[in-house]
């Protein structure tokens, strides 16, 4: 007879939340398996999202609830099956990409690139496969701060090879031109050359492609929405008023184009001092906060504005990928699992279960 029913472990899982979605995880569907044998208990936990660093705490947080029923022998296996979710309608997918992630941020200047770089390095650390697009063909940023350069590879002269640093596969318009070249396109120019970056590059089994979108909410920031596929979005703003305005515009846009969107990171929240470590709030405090309540959206976590993370990327040493144990790395990795875990709780897109009807004239 066993020493405790299954019916009582699942009382004690239904007492442990998962810190990033929110839920116990009995409600958020997690718990895979409950094996019971005498005075034994093997649980599985199966996760839609990536969350390596946190396995062990979630692990260790099981096993102490569970010895409260008197079970001195109780192993916890955690892993991650990350799935495909919804795109906008009439939308195409991505072949080899499960899901995509637009980061936007309304207006330029608030560290949408710097944050976009370091959120996917953060996923891939977490144990996800990841890419990255620089769609801001006016000014490519991601092959610097990837410290990369030099074209592309071509196997068949039609597709592109994705560029590789730090485990990430990246695509930009930055490694076709010289650094110092400008982009004087008009816009359907721009979305078509955006296109082809997208379509043409062989990513390599994705589980979330970044999307560094270029700064604003014209006509070419809504083509694009309209013509790439989006899984969901991630609003970058610092807290100054006026880059909320801007990125509430932003939000608005994706809204329009019925992409959901999984939250905002508020970025250069409080600064550091490099000389005394003193910590302001120099462009004011609860900005991102207020709009987060205000649209009914996730914060999903505050950076502060520290030397480091503008030395990183400037050097092509981004902070996650450089100080992994850093404060500032933490963070970032934080703010990923965040980020995945909303979207694991978005619709998931089914197209590939049903088969493809062909109507043939015999």
């Amino acid at each position: 007879m066993s020493a405790v029913s299954r019916e009582q472990v699942e009382k004690v899982l239904f007492s442990i939340e998962d810190p990033n979605i929110k839920q116990d995880l009995i409600s958020a569907k997690v718990v895979k398996d409950i094996s019971i044998d005498g005075d034994s208990v093997a649980i599985s936990l199966q996760f839609a999202y990536p969350l390596e660093s946190s396995k062990q705490e979630l692990s260790e947080l099981v096993k102490t609830a569970i010895s409260e029923l008197g079970i001195s022998n109780c192993t916890v296996d955690i892993s991650s099956k990350i799935i495909s979710h919804s795109v906008q309608k009439g939308v195409p997918l991505l072949s080899n990409v499960k899901n995509t992630i637009a980061v936007a941020s309304g207006k330029g200047g608030v560290g949408k690139s710097t944050t976009s770089i370091n959120l996917a390095l953060a996923l891939q650390a977490e144990g996800a496969t990841v890419g990255i697009l620089d769609a801001d063909i006016y000014g490519p940023s991601q092959p610097r701060m990837l410290g990369l350069q030099g074209k592309p590879d071509s196997e068949d002269g039609k597709s592109v090879e994705p560029k590789v640093s730090y485990g990430v596969q990246s695509m930009s318009i930055g490694y076709l031109i010289e650094e110092d070249t400008p982009m004087i396109w008009r816009g359907p120019m721009v979305t078509g050359a955006l296109e082809q970056l997208l379509n043409d590059t062989n990513w390599k089994d994705l589980d979330y492609l970044i999307i560094d979108l270029p700064p604003g909410t014209g006509d070419i920031q809504l083509t694009l929405c309209q013509k790439i596929p989006v899984s969901g979005a991630v609003i970058v703003t610092t807290p100054q008023d006026i880059a909320l305005l801007d990125a509430k515009k932003a939000l608005k846009m994706f809204e329009k184009v019925s992409v959901p969107v999984l939250g905002i990171i508020e970025n250069m929240s409080t600064h550091i001092c490099s000389e005394c470590g003193h910590e302001e709030h120099i462009f004011g405090s609860g900005g991102g906060e207020q709009m987060a309540k205000q649209y009914g959206v996730d914060l999903l976590g505050s950076l502060p504005l520290d030397i480091s993370i503008r030395e990183g990327v400037d050097n092509g040493k981004p902070t996650v990928a450089m100080e992994p144990e850093s404060a500032i790395a933490v963070n970032y990795r934080n703010i990923a699992r965040r980020t995945a875990a909303k979207l694991a709780q978005q619709s998931k897109d089914y197209s590939n279960k049903f088969p493809k009807i062909v109507i043939e004239n015999n």
